[in-house]
């Protein structure tokens, strides 16, 4: 579900900011002024055109949010067709390769990059917030072995509103900046301790001597009080990962982050349930569909034979890692990530599935079947290879995407808040049910 926010193209800036759609009614020949601002018409002008005095009036139907824009926002800028993604207006590319996830996360929380004085500010206090209330452990305590780190980390993140319970109040500055600081911060460590917990090992606790990325690295992977040294490449792939999950629009987690938050809950029960949206398998388990379906081809000798069986397939069979609903040309985060992983197999070896992804891709974009359809490698095409290669375990994957996407989802809870045409999200709907009737008692039901 991808509901658009607006502007969603810098073309629209160039027409005058508003213009006017001229509507007919052919069922009552009436005719109708609709004003337009940034290529959008407000949905609530529909109702002015009715068929009768007391009719409702028309509304726009649009299952999965493919038309609709929900919110103007400030934040990612995406124009799909030329395959460019920026956060506040700062190329993705140049933000990859010259910030850290905390930079970034600044950027997107605050709508400027740092001073060094601020940047150093906000990396101290995150720093200082990435200890859990030791309470914490007793309630991870009662998950089973095997229970899966993503339905944990939801669950945990939830109950980190009973341990903080000013984070209620939305509408104080401070208080919610606290929330948000915290909620960055822990990020990290609830994860650790997830995958800790489904292992069976003890729980490793922050270093304040680390960095984000590094501190999760220790935090998931030592195995002696010996200290543990952090590969700088390790890191800084992880760096970067971080900074291309950061945020991506109105997606399905973004929007049911806002929507929740729209009820003007505290932000910890509504990145739960942004949590849950990112968790299921058309959103942030997309990279482990990948891997399967890399696994499933085999070799690269038999690739030739799973593209003509996808195309031939009718749509049954999916090309997983390529194509999106934003994006009509080559992801920009894919052209990244993919420069990422030879560094990242330098260190870790070469992962075996890789020279079948990279011989995937090749055939599929010099095919015409899939250049006409514009499906081309996306974020999730070469991510799951690097998790994969740095020794994460597969269930780990949505909440790898998760830890960097709460301060996008936290930016756009902001923004949300402070937007006056906001309200409690409450969709229409087109109701297809019976009639009015009469209840029937059990003996006349047949």
């Amino acid at each position: 579900m991808t509901t658009q926010s607006v502007p969603t193209t810098r073309a629209l800036a160039s027409v005058p900011a508003t213009d006017v759609l001229d509507v007919l009614d052919r069922r009552t020949g009436r005719h109708y002024e609709l004003p337009i601002t940034n290529g959008t018409i407000k949905a609530m002008d529909l109702r002015k055109i009715k068929a009768a005095d007391g009719d409702f009036g028309i509304m726009s139907y649009d299952p999965a949010f493919m038309n609709t824009a929900s919110c103007t926002s400030r934040i990612t800028f995406i124009d799909g067709d030329k395959g460019i993604l920026e956060y506040r207006g700062y190329p993705i590319e140049q933000l990859a390769e010259k910030t850290t996830y905390l930079e970034t996360a600044f950027l997107l929380l605050e709508g400027e990059l740092p001073t060094r004085a601020r940047h150093d500010a906000w990396v101290a206090e995150v720093t200082h917030h990435t200890m859990l209330h030791e309470n914490v452990k007793d309630l991870m305590a009662g998950f089973r072995y095997d229970a899966h780190p993503m339905g944990m980390l939801a669950s945990m993140v939830a109950a980190l509103s009973t341990f903080y319970p000013e984070a209620r109040q939305i509408r104080d500055p401070e208080a919610r900046r606290a929330q948000v600081v915290r909620l960055v911060a822990k990020m990290p460590t609830l994860a650790a301790f997830a995958y800790r917990h489904a292992m069976g090992l003890p729980y490793v606790y922050p270093r304040n001597d680390l960095g984000y990325c590094g501190n999760f690295l220790q935090m998931m992977f030592r195995m002696t009080d010996s200290p543990y040294t952090v590969d700088p490449v390790l890191e800084k792939a992880l760096e970067v990962l971080f900074i291309l999950h950061a945020d991506h629009e109105q997606n399905c987690s973004t929007s049911a982050m806002r929507a929740i938050g729209s009820s003007e809950v505290d932000p910890y029960c509504a990145a739960a349930g942004a949590i849950g949206a990112l968790y299921g398998p058309l959103h942030g388990g997309a990279n482990e569909a990948v891997l399967r379906m890399l696994a499933e081809i085999g070799s690269v000798a038999n690739v030739p034979a799973f593209v003509k069986e996808v195309k031939s397939s009718g749509g049954h069979l999916r090309l997983m890692g390529f194509g999106h609903r934003v994006y009509k040309n080559y992801d920009p985060r894919a052209r990244i990530i993919k420069l990422m992983a030879d560094q990242v197999f330098e260190v870790t070896g070469r992962n075996r599935l890789l020279d079948i992804a990279v011989e995937l891709e090749r055939i599929a974009l010099q095919d015409e079947y899939f250049l006409e359809r514009r499906l081309y490698p996306n974020v999730d095409f070469y991510s799951g290879l690097i998790y994969q290669a740095m020794k994460f375990p597969v269930d780990m994957f949505p909440v790898l995407f998760a830890i960097p996407r709460m301060s996008g989802w936290l930016a756009q809870w902001q923004e949300m808040l402070g937007d006056a045409e906001q309200k409690i999200a409450r969709p229409r709907q087109v109701f297809l049910g019976p009639a009015r009737r009469a209840f029937v008692p059990f003996e006349q039901r047949r």
